[in-house]
C-alpha cells in the first residue's frame, strides 16, 4: 500500500472533507475513488473547459480583423444582438 501526499489550501480541505462526512466517506476513500475512476475510464473525471475566447486562433482573428477596421480595409459590421449571438454560437 502506498502513500499519497499533496498540499491543498486549509480551507478547501476543511470544506472537502465536510462534504466527504456527510456523503459517509473520508478524503482517502474519496481520492481512492478518483484515482480508480480516471485508470477505469482512461481520462480525469472532470469537465473542463476554456472561454473560447482566449484560445490563440480566436485573440488572433480579433486582432486581425481590428488592424483591418483601423486601416480601412473593412466596413464596420452593423448586426443585431441576437445575430451577433447566433454566429458566436455557431463558432464554439
Amino acid at each position: 500500500m502506498a502513500t499519497v501526499s499533496f498540499r491543498m489550501d486549509d480551507t478547501l480541505k476543511r470544506q472537502t472533507e465536510a462534504i466527504l462526512e456527510a456523503l459517509g466517506l473520508n478524503m482517502t476513500t474519496a481520492m481512492t475513488m478518483f484515482a480508480k475512476t480516471i485508470v477505469r475510464e482512461q481520462r480525469l473525471p472532470l469537465d473542463l473547459s476554456v472561454d473560447p475566447f482566449y484560445f490563440p486562433t480566436n485573440q488572433a482573428r480579433l486582432k486581425q480583423a481590428i488592424e483591418n477596421y483601423e486601416s480601412g480595409k473593412s466596413a464596420p459590421i452593423k448586426k443585431s444582438v441576437e445575430e451577433l449571438e447566433r454566429m458566436a454560437e455557431n463558432d464554439a
